[in-house]
């Protein structure tokens, strides 16, 4: 409904809206260079390659946080099934979550304001992903693992960044993937 792609990220703002624009500026210059073309011919084609990618792609994320939930529950003896479909059942709560965080962002710019545009609705609209994705896993934790006491605060915020981390991560890998294979 509003048009945004929850996962994949323009050429351009990799290459100057990102943590990691100085090394994407060096690496899309070599692609270009080795493709023999230049940034106005590459960027639709790498931004039409994204959102492919980004949607048949998010598996990546899954696994590795399916790897970190037997290390932070060890003591449940859930098996690697167990730790996957959680994992996968998390980033289907995600997913929910960035499309309430793009309709609030699009209906601030419908309101005449920035939408994602502006650093403070995008500081906001994190800080709540990030708050809701802790409530998840805090309510969900309780319930598969048995989690309990405050060694479970302290488990979620672990899970809470990691998510945080995997998902910038799946930013970058999507990037250097659709940069490598268009």
């Amino acid at each position: 409904l509003t048009d945004t792609n929850i996962f994949s990220t323009t050429l351009e703002s990799h290459l100057h809206g990102q943590d990691w624009s100085a090394v994407a500026q060096k690496l899309v210059a070599q692609r270009l260079e080795t493709l023999h073309t230049n940034l106005d011919r590459y960027a639709p084609v790498f931004d039409q390659a994204v959102v492919l990618n980004a949607k048949s792609l998010i598996v990546l994320m899954v696994l590795p946080f399916a790897l970190l939930l037997p290390i932070l529950y060890y003591g449940a003896r859930q098996p690697f099934a167990a730790h996957v479909v959680f994992a996968v059942h998390l980033y289907a709560f995600l997913l929910l979550l960035f499309c309430v965080s793009l309709a609030i962002s699009a209906i601030d710019a419908w309101l005449g304001g920035a939408g994602l545009q502006s650093p403070r609705v995008d500081n906001l609209l994190t800080l709540f992903n990030l708050i809701a994705s802790a409530t998840y896993l805090y309510l969900a934790t309780k319930v598969v693992y048995r989690a309990s006491g405050p060694l479970r605060v302290v488990k979620v915020l672990v899970l809470a960044l990691a998510l945080g981390g995997l998902v910038l991560g799946y930013r970058f890998v999507l990037f250097l993937i659709t940069l490598y294979s268009t």
